[in-house]
C-alpha cells in the first residue's frame, strides 16, 4: 500500500504519496497531477510502476489534496512549486527522477527537466507541450483555452463554478471522470481558490516568456478528444527538446491517467523502461 507521507518546505506542510519510503535502491519516478486533481488520481500508474520495480514519488502541489494552503497568490508561481519538489526529493536524498506530468503536472514536469536538468534523466508529459510551443500554437488553441480567461477572474470564477450555472465545474469543464469528487474536494475552504492561483500565478510567464530547452529524453501524450489542448502545441515541443523525442496520439479525452490508464502504463512501461542511452 503506498504510504501517504508529509514533508515542510517553504513554511507549508506539503503531503506526498511514496510506494517504497524504506528503499533506496529502486530507480524513482516523480508523478505530477494538474488542475483539478489531486496526487490521488495517479493510483493506477503508482501500483503499475512499484510492481515494475520502481519507487514511486506523487506529491500533492502546494495547495492541492493534503497539502497546506499557501496564503498569496505569489505563492504559486512555477518557481515556488518547483523548489517544493527539489526540496522533497533532497530531504529524501534522491538525486535523480524520471517525471511524469499531467495538466499543469506536465507544464511543472517540463520546467523541472528545463530549470534542473542534473536531476531529470526522463520526461513524460501528458496533454500538455512545452510551455513555450503552448504559448507559440496558434489560434485554435487560443480559442480551445478560452476557460483561462474565465478563471483569472478571482473571485467571479469560483462563485461560479462551484455554482449550477452554465459555467458550474461540470460543464466548463466536461469529461472529468469523478466529477463530484472533485467538487467535494474543491468545496474545502480555500481550496478553489489555491487550485486556480496556478492559472493566476503562471499564465502570463507561459504565455510571454521562454522557458528553457529540455536535454531529457521525451514522450510528448495527447488525446484527440481533448478540447482544451490541440495537436500542435504537442508536436511543437518537438522543438524544444534536444534529446530523443517521441510523440504518442491516444483517442479519448483530457484525463488520460483516469480514463486511459492501462494504455498509459504501457507507454510509461515501455518509455521508462527503456536503455539509458537510447
Amino acid at each position: 500500500m503506498t504510504a501517504m507521507a508529509h514533508f515542510s518546505h517553504d513554511g507549508l506542510q506539503l503531503a506526498y504519496r511514496d510506494s517504497a519510503p524504506n528503499d533506496r535502491e529502486r530507480p524513482v519516478v516523480l508523478l505530477l497531477h494538474g488542475f483539478p486533481d489531486s496526487s490521488a488520481m495517479w493510483g493506477t500508474q503508482i501500483g503499475f510502476l512499484h510492481d515494475r520495480g520502481y519507487r514511486v514519488l506523487a506529491p500533492d502541489t502546494r495547495g492541492c489534496g493534503d497539502s497546506d494552503i499557501a496564503p498569496q497568490r505569489a505563492d504559486y508561481h512555477y518557481t515556488r512549486v518547483l523548489a517544493d519538489f527539489i526540496a522533497l526529493l533532497d530531504q529524501l536524498g534522491i538525486d535523480q527522477v524520471q517525471v511524469v506530468g499531467h495538466d499543469w503536472g506536465a507544464v511543472f514536469a517540463w520546467l523541472l527537466a528545463g530549470h534542473y536538468p542534473s536531476r531529470v534523466t526522463r520526461l513524460v508529459a501528458i496533454s500538455v507541450g512545452h510551455p513555450t510551443a503552448y504559448a507559440k500554437a496558434g489560434l485554435r488553441q487560443k480559442l480551445a483555452g478560452w476557460y483561462i480567461v474565465f478563471f483569472l477572474m478571482a473571485g467571479f470564477a469560483e462563485r461560479r463554478l462551484l455554482g449550477k450555472s452554465r459555467l458550474a465545474f461540470e460543464r466548463a469543464m466536461p469529461g472529468h471522470p469523478q466529477p463530484e469528487e472533485v467538487r467535494e474536494r474543491m468545496a474545502r475552504p480555500g481550496r478553489l481558490t489555491a487550485a486556480l492561483r496556478v492559472y493566476r500565478a503562471n499564465i502570463s510567464d507561459i504565455l510571454l516568456g521562454s522557458q528553457p530547452r529540455v536535454t531529457a529524453p521525451t514522450v510528448g501524450v495527447w488525446s484527440d478528444g481533448d478540447t482544451f489542448l490541440t495537436e500542435a502545441q504537442m508536436r511543437g515541443s518537438r522543438a524544444f527538446v534536444d534529446a530523443d523525442w517521441q510523440f504518442e496520439a491516444l483517442s479519448g479525452g483530457h484525463w488520460i491517467p483516469l480514463e486511459q490508464p492501462d494504455r498509459l502504463n504501457t507507454l510509461l512501461a515501455a518509455h521508462l523502461d527503456a536503455p539509458a542511452d537510447r
